[in-house]
């Protein structure tokens, strides 16, 4: 595999093993490091090494306001980190474009993206994002962004992945010159993908595609690309799915014997009650297809995503 390639991915340090946690620990992450690294390139940040306070070193809170709060001493009330933090962010920020997502340590005062303790003056705890974090949302409000002890819910890893990987696309195609023909296309061949998250997006995102050629590009592709990743975000539920797969059967109406019929309805029903996890129907309508090809349904990433995200989505690595 070449490896200049290969999607990249921020992640937090101590996750890829380097001993750069406060007690000179790590916090290594097999399925990182092990099936991710296979596919994915990975930019090493620890944003409190990077500001020099070294390992080891004293720990570190948030206190005050959560939603600007300081970055301080457990023990030692005369460490503020806060504004070197918010320095190295900034220029950090600068530097991450070629990113297609990011995987950030939970619950640090500096990467956790969400749920990371704020203490108030008399003790009281509130919650909040660390520093780093924050910035990096605030910065890249279309990137993919997780937490490693959520990649451990089969659901949200994967669709953090399908995010990754669909705004790898979106970076793609911007590489290669936003036109409209190519903002069509990158709408037509997720279309699928969009309905199995969230129906009325599906709908406002054809509605924009409708106006394209009368408004301009960039406008109409900054207020489309916002929309589609935030349905992205939105789960795919048992019952879009299972729409989907009835929507795919359609485009098979005329071609399949009763009997093939009746297996895949019977199959679809067996997921819907989840008695049978997604990729059997994915599976068995592939086949079909293969057999009675059908324009439209070829092009859709749902049924034909590229290789490396069929193996890593649904169970597959």
């Amino acid at each position: 595999m070449n490896r200049s390639r290969l999607l990249k991915l921020g992640v937090s340090s101590c996750l890829l093993g380097e001993a750069v946690r406060f007690d000179g620990n790590h916090k290594l992450d097999a399925y990182i490091t092990g099936t991710l690294g296979r596919f994915f390139d990975f930019v090493s940040i620890c944003p409190e090494v990077a500001i020099g306070l070294g390992v080891p070193r004293p720990a570190i809170r948030l206190e005050g306001d959560p939603v600007h709060p300081r970055l301080v001493g457990v023990h030692d009330k005369s460490l503020d980190a806060t504004d070197a933090m918010n320095a190295f962010s900034a220029r950090q920020l600068q530097t991450l474009d070629e990113l297609s997502g990011y995987i950030l340590k939970n619950r640090s005062p500096s990467c956790g993206m969400e749920r990371v303790k704020v203490y108030g003056e008399h003790g009281q705890v509130r919650y909040g994002s660390g520093l780093f974090a924050r910035a990096l949302m605030t910065a890249y409000p279309l990137l993919p962004v997780e937490e490693e002890g959520r990649l451990g819910d089969p659901d949200l890893r994967d669709n953090f992945l399908e995010r990754v990987f669909a705004f790898r696309r979106w970076q793609n195609l911007l590489a290669t010159g936003l036109t409209t023909r190519a903002l069509l296309h990158f709408h037509t061949i997720h279309k699928l993908s969009l309905m199995a998250h969230e129906a009325e997006a599906y709908r406002e995102l054809g509605r924009m595609m409708a106006a394209a050629g009368k408004r301009p590009l960039a406008q109409l592709a900054d207020e489309y690309i916002e929309a589609f990743m935030r349905a992205l975000r939105n789960p795919a539920t048992t019952k879009r799915q299972t729409n989907v797969l009835h929507h795919l059967m359609g485009y098979l109406k005329n071609s399949l014997q009763r009997e093939d019929k009746v297996e895949l309805l019977e199959i679809i029903e067996a997921y819907r009650q989840e008695q049978i996890p997604l990729v059997v129907p994915i599976t068995l309508l592939k086949h079909h297809f293969r057999h009675y090809p059908h324009p439209y349904v070829a092009e859709q990433v749902y049924l034909n995503p590229p290789p490396e995200e069929m193996l890593l989505r649904r169970g597959g690595v």
